[in-house]
């Protein structure tokens, strides 16, 4: 999306645009306070921030049979081991407590719970972003993949993060519509795009962000459709949230 807005490949309608790039779980607590116009989130956090957002209708990361994993060195009982969570207003976090209960958590940053796992510091580790894809490589297995338990429950896909913008933002109707369509440009120049996104990552090779892009970014990211709608409203009755899903 910001590839499209930087290289000026959208009419952005007057309006100005400020990058601000941070881990989801401070992008959550920033969303508690409004700090933030418009904000990638957590879709489980939605429901804590609903006052002060509405979803955008574009910009969503969903799983579809697929989704964030725990894994572990050996195979271990998740109900009775400490995980390390990257953060409990992650969706993440959320749909473990659906599948597992109350487990044992401890939060740590999402870019260190794979090698807290790995040295032995941590029993399992919910893993999210391209950690899904190369967990294997540090010698670790698999024991629960939440999409995959998610589609199993529900036949929906899992919504994990959403764009939201608050409710005071003057020219809304604007600042969607240039949004939306600097996804969809992005999505037209998906090379250049991954290029420049890849600015942002954390040493991964092009092949993996390539499949992990694939994985997130696709017609769901262009809009929710009526199966992403239901996705989420399904993710919040399940979390036992009356919060309804507003969108702008």
């Amino acid at each position: 999306m910001f590839w499209a807005l930087e290289a000026g490949r959208v009419e952005t309608r007057g309006l100005a645009f400020e990058q601000v790039v941070s881990d989801i779980q401070t992008l959550n607590e920033w969303a508690l306070e409004g700090r933030l116009e418009v904000t990638a989130i957590s879709a489980g956090a939605y429901p804590h921030v609903a006052e002060r957002y509405l979803l955008l209708p574009h910009g969503a990361s969903m799983g579809d049979g697929y989704g964030p994993i725990v894994v572990a060195r050996q195979d271990v009982d998740l109900r009775e081991v400490e995980i390390v969570v990257p953060g409990r207003l992650t969706t993440a976090y959320l749909v473990l407590r659906l599948a597992l209960g109350e487990p044992r958590v401890r939060e740590l940053s999402f870019d260190r719970i794979l090698d807290e796992v790995r040295s032995g510091r941590a029993d399992a580790g919910l893993l999210i972003h391209e950690g899904q894809l190369t967990y294997a490589d540090a010698g670790l297995r698999k024991l629960l993949d939440l999409g995959a338990w998610w589609q199993t429950e529900t036949g929906l896909p899992l919504p994990l993060g959403v764009n939201v913008a608050r409710r005071d933002l003057e020219r809304l109707d604007d600042v969607s519509a240039v949004l939306g369509e600097a996804i969809r440009v992005g999505l037209e120049h998906r090379d250049e795009a991954l290029a420049y996104a890849e600015r942002f990552g954390r040493g991964i090779d092009r092949e993996t962000a390539d499949r992990f892009v694939a994985m997130y970014v696709n017609e769901l990211t262009t809009g929710y459709g009526e199966r992403g709608r239901q996705a989420i409203e399904e993710l919040f009755r399940r979390a036992g949230t009356t919060v309804e899903a507003t969108y702008a």
